[in-house]
């Protein structure tokens, strides 16, 4: 029986090994972790992430062949394949910081594959890391062998959370990447062999470990890019009096360009996109390329545009001054059916506000008052940190309260920011809301998903992202 081990049981570990557990019956799939309360709520009804579809898969294979243990040492001994799918942060301090990989955990996870392995392994990078990290991985686990054999290959993951389940079973592709020798190539077809019990023949790559390193900073640079562009577009439809969507419906009907990735809205999030392009803009640079990472830098700079630009258009709306005013923000994850919160906008729209003394009413389907306060206290990076590394016990932002129904959130507010594009703020009984809200009462949809001309009929001032501005934002120029 195939033995699979995958060190770090986070949003890419557990759902990944979930369903290799539930696609192939006949291996024995582990998922270890030091964090015990992480452990814990695996095995508990409760799982620690939210994710649409993830429960019914663990519950069909949790105890048959998918294990969540906390003796990480024994399954990584016992393993024929170990998946390493450990944090890979962006540097705080240091050679590289606020843009290089931190590859402490990747390196302490390779010196302890090194340590306890008794048989031949295959290591598989899982985490989205630097180019080239593989042969500083193979370095630590060649010098510390003791006459071990480990082929590394990588397999970078493309899931969008959200949608992971759904991309699990029917992944567009299948990445592999190994060294081109005899050896290498035997790995592949190893891991080859545990992805083709589902997935076709023709989706599954195989490229050298360079290309699949760096096809995964590629892909999310494209994407990331994609907003970027959108994004910028949206500032000067305002400008002009353009449509943002009537503008990328008709560019995105080009089939060369496509539809997906073409909504304008507040920014970009997640726990990849920032990450990788920052990576990707280190390894430009530390490969003399000074051009083509300040073409990358770019995409991030427009999404720090856009967010300021929207904080901006809150404050000059409302008379110049949110001080004391209380603003209801409904949404923070960075993106609906999920509860990740990581990179969001709605971290730096939320303290855009309260730099200007606003009081904040916050709703989100999925994330919890604690990570809230997290997020707003933590400095830049440090969430991607094992949670028992990050600061203890956050102080509070007091202007912040955080509810649990979005009628409460607008009670009494001047007005309303729209951060996550979760399907209930679709169908809100807006009537209602206006009728318990302070005037004039704003609406600030940054994700574009209300029906601004019915807004404006029960009265509400309406901005949505590159949209025509109403009569009213064109008094009250947002300055830069």
């Amino acid at each position: 029986m195939v033995k699979i081990c995958c060190i770090g049981a986070g949003y890419v570990g557990g759902p990944t090994m979930a369903v290799i557990a539930l696609k192939c019956p006949s291996i024995e799939v582990a998922v270890v972790d030091i964090s015990v309360p992480r452990i814990n709520a695996w095995n508990s009804d409760q799982l620690p992430i939210y994710e649409p579809g993830l429960d019914d898969v663990v519950k069909q294979c949790r105890g048959k062949n998918l294990f969540f243990s906390t003796d990480v040492e024994k399954h990584v001994r016992e393993a024929d394949i170990v998946f390493v799918s450990v944090n890979t942060p962006t540097k705080t301090r240091g050679l590289g910081a606020g843009k290089a990989a931190d590859l402490t955990y990747w390196e302490s996870a390779a010196r302890m594959i090194a340590d306890v392995s008794k048989s031949d392994k295959i290591v598989v990078e899982k985490s989205t890391v630097p180019v080239k990290t593989a042969e500083a991985i193979e370095k630590i686990l060649t010098h510390n062998s003791k006459g071990i054999k480990f082929q590394i290959l990588s397999n970078p993951e493309f899931l969008a959370e959200g949608t992971a389940i759904q991309d699990l079973f029917n992944p567009d592709r299948v990445l592999i990447g190994g060294r081109e020798t005899p050896e290498g190539n035997k790995a592949v077809q190893a891991l080859k062999d545990v992805y083709a019990h589902w997935v076709p023949e023709d989706r599954i790559l195989t490229t050298n470990l360079w290309s699949a390193e760096l096809s995964k900073l590629a892909a999310n640079a494209f994407l990331a890019q994609r907003i970027s562009s959108v994004n910028a577009m949206s500032a000067l439809c305002e400008a002009t009096g353009a449509d943002v969507t009537q503008v990328s419906y008709a560019v995105g009907k080009d089939t060369r360009i496509g539809p997906k990735f073409l909504n304008a809205s507040v920014g970009f999030g997640g726990s990849c996109f920032q990450k990788d392009i920052l990576n990707l803009v280190y390894i430009c640079e530390c490969n003399g390329l000074p051009e083509v990472a300040e073409y990358w830098r770019q995409v991030i700079k427009i999404n720090d545009y856009q967010k300021n630009r929207f904080v901006n258009r809150v404050v000059s709306s409302m008379f110049n001054t949110v001080s004391n005013k209380k603003i209801a923000i409904l949404g923070f994850a960075f993106k609906k059916d999920t509860g990740d919160t990581r990179e969001t906008p709605a971290i730096d729209v939320c303290k855009g506000l309260l730099g200007d003394k606003a009081r904040l009413s916050i709703y989100d389907p999925q994330v919890t008052e604690d990570q809230i306060q997290r997020d707003l206290t933590m400095n830049k990076f440090d969430w991607d940190h094992p949670l028992h590394l990050q600061p203890m016990s956050p102080t509070t932002v007091k202007q912040v309260t955080c509810v649990w129904d979005a009628y409460e959130a607008t009670k009494d507010a001047h007005g309303i920011c729209i951060l996550t594009e979760w399907d209930e703020f679709k169908t809100l009984d807006f009537k209602k809301i206006y009728d318990n809200m302070q005037k004039p009462a704003f609406v600030f949809d940054g994700r574009n998903i209300v029906n601004a001309d019915q807004l404006r009929e029960i009265g509400f001032i309406v901005y949505s992202i590159g949209k025509p501005l109403d009569a009213w934002l064109k008094d009250m120029p947002a300055v830069a």
